[in-house]
């Protein structure tokens, strides 16, 4: 019985082109309604790595929701636990607790309200009007992680 891969896709070279631009405005202190530049440590290099992230509250509380799926920037942050967030010259440092699955389906129905302008491509059909059955079958391929800021 062969495992099937978690859901991942690759930035293309427009995206990556737009990152790197979202990520220096993000550096430079200008944030796209939410935008910061996510700092977490390699989990094989132990170098920070930095990509560009659309921070998302719901109900008061911050999340990080992985649109591409289990990316890098995800498997750095399960190993690490936590990283940093910068506007400009404004650090926030956090810890990250992955968020179930059962827990999703409303963050991720909000995250795509917000933001789905700029990431339905990649939910394979999912938006925000979805019924309740389709966002809890896109959940396992979105990870999301509920952030608790320090200091």
């Amino acid at each position: 019985m062969s495992q099937q891969q978690p859901y991942y896709r690759e930035a293309g070279a427009v995206a990556r082109r737009f990152n790197r631009a979202v990520g220096w405005l993000a550096r430079h202190g200008i944030s796209l309604l939410g935008t910061a530049e996510l700092s977490v440590r390699g989990r094989k290099s132990g170098t920070m790595q930095r990509v560009p992230v659309n921070q998302h509250i719901h109900e008061g509380v911050p999340y990080l929701v992985s649109a591409r799926g289990h990316s890098q920037w995800v498997r750095n942050m399960r190993a690490a636990g936590g990283g940093e967030l910068r506007v400009g010259r404004t650090v926030r440092s956090f810890t990250a607790v992955e968020v179930g699955d059962d827990e999703k389906p409303a963050i991720l129905r909000a995250y795509l309200k917000k933001w789905g302008w700029e990431v339905e491509q990649y939910f394979q059909g999912i938006t925000a009007a979805s019924s309740d059955e389709d966002m809890r079958a896109a959940a396992p391929d979105h990870p999301v992680f509920r952030l608790t800021v320090r200091g």
